[in-house]
């Protein structure tokens, strides 16, 4: 908790058995909540969540990155926090930062928060692959000019929200795949909402999570289309739903860890069918 405020850590994973330790086991000790959500993982991630004491659920399908945000999001407001960070279990970024994050926005400072690369210089350093800085750098640079935001880089997956951030966005109009972080990200600064920026050292490794080159360019080609979307919306050309306050919010049906054990198994077996998806598994520690 910090200055009054819950703290939840949410880990979208698949297949991070490897490096969920690791990472767990940096969390700080401001962190008021953790919770995994494996999207059917082939490993035994959501085991090792568990036994971790990590508040785990468990897709019935491998719907996607932006899929799985979306149940962290819907299960961190459902148990009451404040200020929601995400940090991949890959061990890329450091769970040291989170208590910068969540001080940043617990304090009122900011709305959002972002873990940077850029900012430092640490990028090439921790081993980023060039032709990645280099679509990074550009990628920047050209949403930068269309939304008139001066942010060092879109492209982190290390960030911290405000409950009313993540209650006002129209996050279920997002895309289930890696793009999703970027729409997040453009959607935020279309609201109004304010951004800040820590600087964040970086490590590529063998079992860091990173999407191929092939995976990459559809990113780069989705990055385009929503920087695309938001000029014409803003010119008034064309309307949108991701920019639209009218658009599909996180609707909280379930407060799970408020209910007991068998409302609660009750309840998730009931409540995300309106996402177009059901969680098959759902632990709690003891």
């Amino acid at each position: 908790m910090i200055n009054g405020k819950n703290i939840a850590v949410v880990m979208p994973a698949y297949n991070a058995s490897k490096t969920l330790e690791a990472t767990v086991q940096e969390l700080p000790d401001c962190v008021d909540i953790k919770i995994l959500v494996d999207d059917n993982s082939s490993d035994d991630t959501s085991a090792l969540a568990e036994e971790l004491g990590v508040v785990t659920f468990v897709h019935d399908h491998n719907y996607g990155y932006g899929r799985n945000q979306q149940t962290c999001y819907h299960e961190a407001l459902a148990a009451g926090a404040d200020v929601v960070v995400m940090v991949h279990p890959d061990y890329q970024y450091t769970p040291l930062l989170v208590t910068a994050l969540s001080s940043m926005i617990a304090y009122g400072v900011y709305d959002v928060v972002l873990g940077s690369r850029i900012v430092g210089g640490g990028a090439l350093k921790g081993g980023m692959p060039l032709y990645k800085y280099t679509a990074n750098r550009f990628l920047t640079a050209i949403q930068n000019f269309f939304t008139g935001a001066k942010l060092s880089e879109y492209h982190s997956g290390y960030r911290a929200f405000s409950k009313e951030v993540l209650r006002e966005l129209p996050l279920l109009e997002n895309s289930d795949d890696f793009v999703f972080d970027n729409e997040m990200l453009v959607q935020c600064i279309w609201f109004g909402f304010r951004i800040g920026e820590v600087s964040c050292p970086t490590k590529y490794f063998d079992a860091a999570s990173s999407i191929n080159f092939a995976r990459g360019i559809k990113y780069g080609f989705g990055v385009l289309f929503t920087t695309f979307k938001f000029g014409l919306q803003r010119l008034g050309i064309a309307q949108f739903r991701i920019f639209s306050r009218s658009g599909k919010k996180i609707v909280l049906s379930l407060r799970a860890f408020e209910l007991s054990e068998a409302k609660f198994q009750e309840g998730i077996q009931n409540a995300p069918e309106s996402y177009g998806y059901k969680i098959v598994g759902a632990r709690r520690p003891e």
